[in-house]
């Protein structure tokens, strides 16, 4: 059942695939969730140099790391997936989206629980960093190469470095559309400039009369 909803996860998520039997076949992504789960199933018998064993040979295959102690929910897609890191103490709901190089880690700090807990419908751009034990909220978007190390609220976007919250309603969004962090921060600034010189303009018109 596992194996044919991540398929059509697939094949929702990807235009390029094109076949059930391309995404089986070809997909990294798809053959790294495949062998977590069986991994993941070990762990839980308390098989851990077996699972270990699987998660690592895995690595070597795919180009991805998933710890097999992570808990993954149903229909995970990892488009490309080369350089995704996947921590112990991960928790990540239904229908997520990860793009190559995210990390899902934790900072060096925290004991126990170390790694986030993404929610349901998330997408994580390409080369995101998400660092620490706290929550990703359900429909979070967090653009590429952003680092996030707070959690994020329920339907927002997260972008830059650190990452910033910028809400966005009832608009969906991906890895190449979402808000550029710097010229957010550039009209921020082109708006704080015109209120200043309307200022100066007011105190000048003062003066003059």
């Amino acid at each position: 059942m596992h194996l044919i909803e991540d398929i059509q996860a697939y094949r929702r998520n990807d235009p390029a695939a094109r076949s059930v039997l391309e995404v089986l076949l070809l997909y990294n992504g798809l053959h790294a969730t495949i062998q977590y789960r069986i991994a993941h199933w070990f762990h839980e018998h308390k098989r851990y140099f077996i699972a270990r064993w699987i998660s690592q040979m895995t690595k070597w295959f795919t180009g991805i790391e998933i710890h097999p102690a992570a808990k993954i929910g149903r229909r995970l897609v990892i488009d490309h997936g080369t350089g995704i890191v996947i921590g112990a103490t991960t928790e990540i709901g239904d229908d997520c989206l990860l793009y190559q190089g995210v990390t899902l880690g934790g900072t060096g700090k925290d004991k126990g629980k170390r790694h986030p807990t993404l929610g349901n419908n998330i997408m994580v751009g390409a080369g995101a960093k998400v660092l620490g034990p706290f929550k990703v909220g359900d429909n979070a978007r967090i653009a590429a190469n952003s680092v996030v190390l707070r959690e994020v609220p329920e339907n927002a976007t997260v972008v830059g470095v650190p990452g910033r919250i910028v809400k966005i309603s009832g608009e969906k969004l991906d890895h190449i559309h979402t808000p550029d962090p710097m010229m957010l921060e550039i009209e921020r600034l082109q708006k704080r400039l015109s209120r200043l010189e309307k200022m100066l303009g007011d105190e000048d018109d003062r003066r003059c009369d």
